[in-house]
């Protein structure tokens, strides 16, 4: 039962981010006196394209081309759509943004430029920066990827090393541009979603170095030269705001995770849960978040706070991190699950609890998972069969864990992103 209305909570929240019900016409521009070009990137660009086509003049001239995740991609009608590397970018994604980037600087002031956002642009969207090579965007992407660093950091780097994000791909059309974007980011900033490729970046050369610094990478020499050289001023920086060469640029947020939250929550609050969403910036490293909810659920379940009640539902949102240091499956949601079963475990609580954390796009980590869900007495069930929940989680490998129970949840690619979805129900 709980787990049924878990799943359907989840599908709520990722239907109420389809790009083929979430973008209207109000969203589009109108139609230009020469050509509409549309590009975009992100795990969402093939269903957005799609929208776009559904809705745009049958009898208008409408071209692109956008470029999504592998296995992301839908078949389209008058636009292209190119698959490429994710999370790590490769020569696909590299060779589709260079032919964005040429269609891009063909456009004249009569036409217009409509780009389609989505997580996963930074890597999709990736042709190097002068001097660089993809193996050297590809190396700092692997070494920030193991090092738990956010995803905000992560584009600070990024749009330092790229042609087209950080404002970039804005500043080369002299068409107006109109950008559409679904967010998967904490606080819904544009700059900080597939890195911004047509919106101002607040960060600057010095920032990027920061960043390496803090997270302990160690970049190739030529991305070392680059950020050395920008801090110098020998290479210029991406746009800043107000910066009146982005007058032409205007941008709409189709969808946000807190809009998928709002709707888990109607949906569990029909169901006679009362519900407590904590937002959609729920951050930090997976296993340390997993500990601080389970004090939670213990308070509730102890009805140690006099305005929570049973049966409760616990909502939760934004992107955690994991510091890999094993060779296990991954991913985030699985290895929060895990830890918050663990955490309640110590805490000795002993009430019903059941919880569900999954990504909205369908992927966990790097996995072929979206999450997992249990119930109660699962750790009792996995060591039952041999596992040993400690030492899977101490191993990252907690998908394995949840596999084996048959409480993965494998969706396949939903074509949106809003970030994780985290659902834990006290019941009694």
């Amino acid at each position: 039962m709980y787990a049924g209305l878990l799943n359907e909570a989840y599908q709520a929240a990722i239907a109420a981010a389809d790009p083929l019900r979430c973008l209207g016409l109000q969203h589009l521009p109108p139609k230009p006196k020469g050509r509409t070009l549309v590009v975009g990137a992100g795990k969402a660009a093939a269903s957005m394209a799609k929208a776009v086509e559904m809705l745009w003049p049958k009898d208008a001239p409408l071209e692109g081309l956008v470029i999504t995740r592998y296995a992301h991609g839908l078949p389209l009608e008058r636009l292209r759509c190119i698959e490429a590397g994710h999370p790590v970018p490769d020569e696909a994604g590299q060779e589709a943004a260079q032919t964005i980037a040429q269609k891009v600087g063909q456009l004249t002031p009569d036409d217009q430029l409509l780009v389609l956002v989505s997580g996963g642009g930074s890597s999709l969207l990736a042709l190097p920066a002068p001097g660089l090579s993809m193996d050297d965007l590809r190396a700092v992407t692997q070494q920030l990827l193991r090092s738990g660093a956010p995803i905000q950091d992560m584009n600070v780097v990024r749009k330092h090393l790229s042609r087209l994000q950080g404002g970039q791909l804005a500043l080369m059309s002299k068409a107006p541009v109109r950008t559409l974007v679904i967010s998967d980011v904490v606080g819904d900033q544009a700059t900080d979603i597939a890195s911004g490729p047509c919106d101002p970046d607040p960060s600057c050369f010095e920032d990027a170095r920061a960043v390496l610094a803090r997270w302990d990478v160690d970049p190739p020499k030529a991305v070392a030269e680059r950020l050395k050289a920008g801090c110098l001023g020998a290479v210029a920086e991406t746009p800043k705001p107000g910066d009146p060469r982005l007058s032409n640029a205007t941008t709409l947020m189709l969808a946000t995770a807190k809009a998928s939250l709002d709707e888990a929550c109607r949906v569990l609050g029909q169901r006679g849960f009362q519900t407590l969403c904590l937002g959609d910036g729920v951050t930090g490293e997976a296993r340390d978040v997993a500990g601080v909810m389970a004090s939670l659920v213990r308070e509730i379940a102890n009805n140690r706070i006099a305005e929570f009640r049973r049966p409760m539902a616990i909502v939760s949102g934004g992107e955690c991190t994991v510091t890999v240091r094993g060779s296990g499956q991954g991913g985030r949601c699985s290895e929060f699950l895990l830890a918050h079963g663990l955490a309640l475990e110590a805490l000795g609580v002993s009430p019903c609890v059941w919880g569900l954390a999954a990504d909205s796009d369908g992927i966990d980590g790097s996995s072929d998972a979206a999450g997992a869900y249990f119930g109660p007495g699962f750790l009792e069930r996995a060591r039952a069969q041999g596992l040993d929940p400690r030492r899977c989680l101490d191993n990252n490998d907690a998908l394995s864990l949840f596999r084996a129970l048959g409480t993965d949840i494998c969706t396949g690619p939903t074509r949106t992103n809003v970030n994780d979805i985290r659902l834990l129900l006290v019941v009694a």
